[in-house]
C-alpha cells in the first residue's frame, strides 16, 4: 500500500510538470504513454488533481494546467532555500505598499522551511503588511504580471512626471525589474513604437486586452539594462567620472556598482570611479547620499548641475 501511494504520488507530480511544460496542452493518451499507464489512470488522476485545486483546462481532448494561477511545487536544498529567504527580506524592503500577494507567498513558503528560517520570513511578510494600502498599484501589478505571464498586451494609464498628463498608451510586457526605487515594466509601447520602460508608481491603471505579443528574439533584458545606471537605458552613452576621497574608498571598492565601472586609485588615497551609462541623471540621488566625499569630473554639465544642487542645499543651513 505504501509503495502504491508513493508511486501515484510521483505519477501525479511527473504529470503536473508535464502539463506546466507543454502551453499548448496534452493528450491523455499522451501522457499515459509517457508514463507507461493506462490511459483511464490518467483521467482519474486529472480529476483528483483538479479536486485539489490544480486549475486544469480541458479543451479539444488536450489538458493544460493555467499557468496564470498555479506553479508546480519545487524542491528547494537548505541553501537555495536561504536564497529564497534572503530574497524574500529584500523584496519586503523593495515594495513600499501593502501588497497581500508578495504577503501571502512569504507566508506560505515559510512554513515549507527548516529551523530558524520561517521566522525571517514571517518578518519580512510582517514588514509589507505594515505598509499603507496598496489597493491600486496592486491592481496594476497584477494586470502587467498577467500580460507578462500570458503574452498578451496591457492597456495602461501613465502619468508623466513631467507634464503631469495622463495619457493612455498599449505596452506588450517584455520584463518587469524590481528595483531599490520602485518596481518598472519594460516593453513595447504602441504609442512610442519602440520599447520604453515605465515606473509601475506612474500607472494609474491597467487592463489586460486579448490581442497577443511576442518577445522578440533578439531582446535580451540584461544587455537592455547594461547600459543604464539601474533601469533607464537608452542609446547615447555618457562616461561619468567621479573622484571619491580616501575616507570611503574602501566602500566604493567594495561593490560592482555597474558592469561598466573601473576603478583607479589616486594618490591621496582616493579612488576614481569610471562608468558608461545612457542617463547619468539617473546617477543623481546615489551621487548625492556621498555627500563631500565625492567630486564629478565629468561629464561637465552634471558637475555642474550637482554643484547647483548642492549651493541651494547649503543656502537652506544658512543662520
Amino acid at each position: 500500500m505504501t509503495t502504491r501511494l508513493a508511486t501515484r504520488t510521483a505519477r501525479l507530480r511527473q504529470i503536473e510538470e508535464l502539463l506546466s511544460l507543454a502551453p499548448e496542452g496534452l493528450r491523455a493518451t499522451d501522457i499515459a504513454g509517457r508514463l507507461e499507464v493506462d490511459r483511464r489512470t490518467i483521467y482519474r488522476d486529472l480529476d483528483f488533481l483538479c479536486d485539489q485545486g490544480v486549475p486544469i483546462w480541458q479543451q479539444g481532448g488536450r489538458f493544460g494546467i493555467n499557468r496564470t494561477w498555479y506553479l508546480p511545487a519545487v524542491r528547494l536544498s537548505f541553501h537555495e532555500a536561504i536564497a529564497l529567504v534572503m530574497a524574500g527580506l529584500l523584496l519586503s524592503r523593495t515594495i513600499d505598499e501593502r501588497n497581500p500577494h508578495v504577503a501571502a507567498a512569504l507566508r506560505k513558503l515559510a512554513v515549507t522551511l527548516p529551523g530558524p528560517l520561517p521566522t525571517h520570513l514571517e518578518r519580512a511578510a510582517e514588514r509589507v503588511q505594515a505598509h499603507g494600502d496598496g489597493h491600486r498599484q496592486v491592481a496594476v501589478l497584477e494586470a502587467i504580471a498577467e500580460g507578462w505571464g500570458g503574452s498578451r498586451k496591457v492597456q495602461v494609464n501613465y502619468r508623466s512626471p513631467r507634464s503631469g498628463s495622463l495619457r493612455e498608451r498599449v505596452i506588450a510586457p517584455y520584463a518587469i525589474e524590481p528595483t531599490a526605487s520602485g518596481i518598472y515594466v519594460i516593453g513595447h509601447d504602441d504609442w512610442a513604437e519602440d520599447i520604453r520602460t515605465f515606473k509601475l508608481d506612474r500607472l494609474e491603471g491597467a487592463t489586460v486586452l486579448e490581442e497577443p505579443f511576442t518577445i522578440p528574439a533578439n531582446f535580451d533584458p540584461e544587455a537592455y539594462l547594461a547600459t543604464g545606471w539601474r533601469i533607464m537605458a537608452g542609446e547615447e552613452i555618457h562616461e561619468v567620472v567621479l573622484r571619491f576621497t580616501s575616507t570611503v574608498a574602501v566602500h566604493v571598492r567594495e561593490r560592482q556598482w555597474h558592469p561598466s565601472q573601473k576603478l583607479k586609485a589616486t594618490a591621496d588615497g582616493g579612488c576614481l570611479l569610471y562608468v558608461h551609462v545612457a542617463e547619468p541623471l539617473e546617477m543623481q540621488p546615489w551621487i548625492r547620499s556621498w555627500g563631500a566625499q565625492v567630486e564629478v569630473l565629468a561629464p561637465g554639465w552634471l558637475r555642474e548641475q550637482i554643484a547647483a544642487e548642492l549651493r541651494q542645499a547649503a543656502e537652506q543651513y544658512q543662520c
